[in-house]
């Protein structure tokens, strides 16, 4: 399994906030946080899903990012299915 440590999470966050600014004005998937951070050549990555929608969540606590599906906003808490994270307007 891969380590979702303190640390683990802070990169996350700051691969969250970096991708969007590499990304001006356009939204990521959770997944490309979750590549950027994770170190293996395998698909190891997607044991960081659930961590980088955590890392977001809290992101969106502090007012930096929200989370949309559809190009809505919704909550992380009960939105099922695919989402997307952009910078708060």
């Amino acid at each position: 399994m891969t380590n979702t440590s303190g640390p683990t999470q802070r990169r996350l966050e700051r691969a969250i906030r970096t991708l969007l600014d590499e990304r001006a004005g356009r939204s990521i998937c959770p997944s490309d946080a979750a590549r950027a951070v994770y170190e293996g050549d395998d698909d190891g990555w997607r044991d960081l899903m659930e961590p980088a929608r955590r890392a977001a969540a809290r992101l969106v606590a502090a007012g930096e990012v929200e989370i949309t599906q559809h190009g809505r906003p919704v909550d992380l808490a009960t939105v099922r299915g695919p989402v997307r994270i952009r910078r708060t307007r």
